[in-house]
């Protein structure tokens, strides 16, 4: 008896955005785990005197209004932006799973009652209820987690429902329920790996949005406090010299969208690899 799904074979070869990809992320994750090593100097120093510098040797990416060097900042902010994605993703996952295995594996009107509940939160978007959620419980890093986190749980909830009601229905699953194998043993072996391998892609594509929401409430005043060196915040200060300072807001936002793109581009090969 197979205790897996079959999987699709000579899956296809890796191409070269997803090397770029690749190499973005462990510059990502390099940063995150050293960014002392690629940038020493603190993210916030403020030197008056260099205030307003267009990038140079001695600042790459310039300086801002107070002379803090962007490089520095956007260095040391990949761990609030990405950390905070990240952290929304792992509630996100970690309580929709949970909620998609209740719903799939329960009773007929709790399972109805899970998914009306799961559509209604999933009819708003999710950036619409982490600001709700903001606005009754306040800013701040903390509560950007855990609003995105929840405004991502109905999606993670619905798509391991139905995988968990698809295998729970499989033949391999009905023959070892005739085999009379107990039910806690074949939700082991068989229900809960089956169903859990497809959130990897989803969880790479969500980590994505999440850094994209929290630069959004950044941008907004709802995320991280300033002079947090947070790249949406970072976004919202460069914006009123836009014209005149270009780099305060070009260079954390293309930090921005590398890092979404190089996340969505594998966690689409995520899904390639291992179709449902």
């Amino acid at each position: 008896m197979s205790a897996a799904l079959p999987r699709a074979t000579g899956a296809p070869k890796l191409t070269v955005a997803d090397w770029l990809a690749i190499a973005a992320l462990a510059c990502i994750a390099f940063v995150l785990a050293w960014p002392g090593i690629v940038a020493p100097g603190d993210p916030l120093a403020i030197d008056p005197a260099a205030a307003m510098q267009a990038p140079s040797l001695a600042h790459p990416f310039g300086t801002d209004e107070s002379g803090r060097d962007v490089f520095t900042r956007v260095v040391h902010g990949a761990r609030d932006s990405v950390g905070i994605g990240v952290a929304a993703t792992v509630i996100g996952v970690g309580v929709g799973a949970f909620l998609g295995f209740v719903a799939a594996l329960s009773p007929a009107w709790l399972d109805r009652a899970l998914s009306r509940l799961f559509e209604v939160m999933f009819a708003l978007p999710a950036l619409v209820l982490a600001l709700l959620f903001i606005a009754v419980f306040g800013g701040g890093s903390a509560p950007a987690i855990i609003a995105i986190g929840i405004a991502t749980i109905p999606g993670y909830a619905r798509m391991l429902r139905a995988r968990v009601r698809e295998i729970a229905g499989s033949g391999y699953v009905e023959w070892a329920l005739l085999d009379e194998v107990p039910r806690h043993t074949v939700f082991v072996r068989h229900i809960a790996p089956n169903s859990l391998w497809p959130l990897a892609s989803a969880a790479t594509l969500g980590v994505g949005q999440a850094i994209v929401w929290v630069s959004a409430l950044g941008f907004l005043g709802l995320g991280a406090a300033p002079p947090a060196p947070e790249w949406g915040a970072m976004l919202d200060a460069g914006r009123v010299y836009l014209g005149s300072a270009w780099w305060m807001t070009v260079f954390p936002g293309l930090a921005i969208v590398c890092t979404a793109t190089a996340l969505t581009v594998l966690g689409r090969r995520f899904a390639e690899r291992n179709p449902s």
